[in-house]
């Protein structure tokens, strides 16, 4: 699957209309993500991000913002995006997991964290794992996650 850039699914068997589905979602949060002033950043990761998706793969999204609260206490976002059905809300320390599943069954882990959650001296481990497990760039607008990309490299 090609998701701008070289980034290709491995032999997993990602359906075409999966691919064509993931590849929207995630041009459609990118687009929105630039148009908003608190967005630090946004970055692919987990199996998409690193090219071994399988049929059952959700697509997970990071999301860095000067405002994390704002998004657990304005749900306006969730609208906006229309990823599907809020199926769950977990914290992961910084980081709060909103789940969504849409109609076709296409799970979208968006992950909202602040800005610091980037941060790499020093480097918190659990960011660490996230970002080697697979990441690819979708806005960087101030180079903070490339930089994060290279300390983990």
């Amino acid at each position: 699957m090609k998701l701008r850039g070289n980034q290709s699914a491995g032999a997993g068997g990602v359906s075409v209309e999966r691919e064509a589905e993931v590849r929207e979602v995630v041009d459609r949060v990118t687009r929105w993500a630039r148009n908003r002033s608190d967005v630090a950043g946004l970055l692919l990761v987990g199996s998409y991000a690193r090219g071994a998706a399988r049929p059952d793969s959700d697509v997970d999204l990071v999301l860095l913002t000067t405002e994390p609260s704002r998004y657990a206490e304005d749900d306006a976002w969730v609208r906006e995006l229309a990823l599907g059905e809020v199926v769950r809300v977990h914290a992961w320390g910084p980081v709060t997991e909103w789940r969504h599943v849409t109609a076709s069954g296409l799970e979208i882990e968006v992950g909202i964290g602040p800005a610091d959650w980037a941060r790499t001296d020093p480097l918190d481990a659990g960011t660490r794992q996230v970002v080697t497990d697979g990441a690819r760039l979708l806005y960087d607008p101030a180079g903070m996650l490339a930089g994060l990309i290279r300390a983990c490299s």
